[in-house]
């Protein structure tokens, strides 16, 4: 998510293997040089593809004259959007030689962050290798299990909120997504960016036992079924 005043970015780290075997397993990663630039990949797909993916931008911005293209050397955030697409589109081409259908492989990306000279941002990456930029019109992105969480984005957003209300806002996002379909749960990893520090930033963990959180998920409960006693009945 976009905001005025820097970006937000939050995954779950739930993962699956069919309706009976659940993991856990991160979903956020972090590059960041002090004071030069800071950027935040998130995954949704083939847990495979997106682990690969995320090992090969590693190891390719290992410091050394060899290692290129490499995600802490390209000069802007649409050429780190370019390798990200890439990266991924790589994998997947090779994972689908033995065969089997590239859909079987299929993965997606956020990549947001900041480099120094150019203003924030975040890119949607799809399995193709293509992407899109966010704008004032499509201030956040989602990937993975969207349906349920978006309306609550749509009608609640601000990009003048404050980075307190936007996490709140996601919070009630990914509960009625955790309410609604087994494939998204806890925990969840946050991460906030102040624009222009070039830093990582907050990075927190929000688990099950998180009394905020706890507090967020009943109140947003009771506050629906207060506003529904509100709301006029229809005569028939």
């Amino acid at each position: 998510m976009q905001l005025d005043h820097g970006l937000v970015f939050m995954s779950d780290t739930r993962t699956n293997a069919g309706v009976d075997n659940f993991s856990t397993s991160k979903k956020m990663f972090h590059w960041h040089v002090p004071g030069e630039r800071m950027i935040t990949i998130m995954t949704a797909g083939n847990l495979a593809t997106t682990q690969a993916m995320v090992s090969l931008l590693r190891e390719r911005s290992i410091t050394t004259q060899d290692r290129d293209p490499s995600i802490l050397r390209e000069a802007t955030m649409f050429q780190i959007a370019r390798l990200v697409g890439a990266t991924l589109k790589e994998v997947i081409a090779e994972s689908s030689l033995s065969g089997q259908s590239a859909e079987q492989f299929a993965a997606s990306a956020i990549v947001g962050g900041q480099i120094k000279g150019g203003l924030p941002t975040i890119f949607l990456i799809y399995p193709q290798g293509n992407f899109i930029e966010i704008t004032p019109d499509t201030p956040f992105f989602q990937i993975g299990e969207t349906k349920y969480g978006k309306p609550i984005l749509v009608r609640a957003y601000d990009p003048a909120m404050s980075f307190e209300d936007a996490v709140k806002l996601l919070l009630v996002s990914f509960d009625s997504t955790v309410k609604s379909n087994l494939s998204v749960g806890l925990p969840f990893d946050l991460q906030i960016y102040e624009k222009d520090t070039f830093a990582q930033g907050r990075v927190i963990r929000i688990d099950e036992h998180d009394t905020v959180y706890q507090a967020i998920s009943s109140g947003w409960g009771d506050a629906l079924k207060e506003a529904f006693q509100h709301l006029p009945s229809y005569k028939v």
